[in-house]
């Protein structure tokens, strides 16, 4: 008897689990943060009541005007749909921001706060609320 197919078949199958799990845990880590956005989010508007992914989508196609004139938008980087490749303005390639594309962005506090940080300051000249970073995140996370 060939066992080759066998454990051919149950060593897929561990690497099928074990992509589950690693979406799982993406998916919960994301969640916390997006969490940390809702509380931050209520607190300065006590009307708050959840995020919103047209917002958010509206939030990445904006040319608000109000960054560095070479960085007009999300879009100048990441073109305008989330789902694509994307690159900088030196030419390095980026990942696609859609959390279908890239399962683990936005599952790094500290990775997510850098690049909002960056980000939001370079395309509009200014930090960004906690809830238009929840309602990015929850846009990506339909994409």
């Amino acid at each position: 008897m060939n066992l080759r197919p066998i454990l051919l078949l149950a060593f897929a199958a561990s690497l099928t689990g074990g992509a589950t799990l690693a979406a799982t845990n993406y998916a919960s880590e994301r969640a916390a943060i997006v969490a940390r956005y809702a509380a931050e989010a209520k607190q300065a508007n006590p009307n708050f009541h959840g995020f919103s992914a047209d917002a958010g989508k509206a939030f990445f196609l904006a040319h608000p005007g109000t960054g560095r004139p070479e960085t007009p938008s999300c879009t100048t980087c990441h073109t305008t749909s989330p789902r694509n490749y994307g690159r900088t303005r030196a030419g390095k390639q980026l990942l696609p921001v859609a959390v279908s594309r890239t399962p683990a962005r936005f599952t790094n506090l500290t990775k997510v706060e850098r690049w909002f940080k960056r980000n939001c300051n370079t395309v509009y000249g200014r930090t960004c609320t906690a809830q238009e970073k929840g309602n990015y995140i929850t846009f990506m996370e339909s994409q």
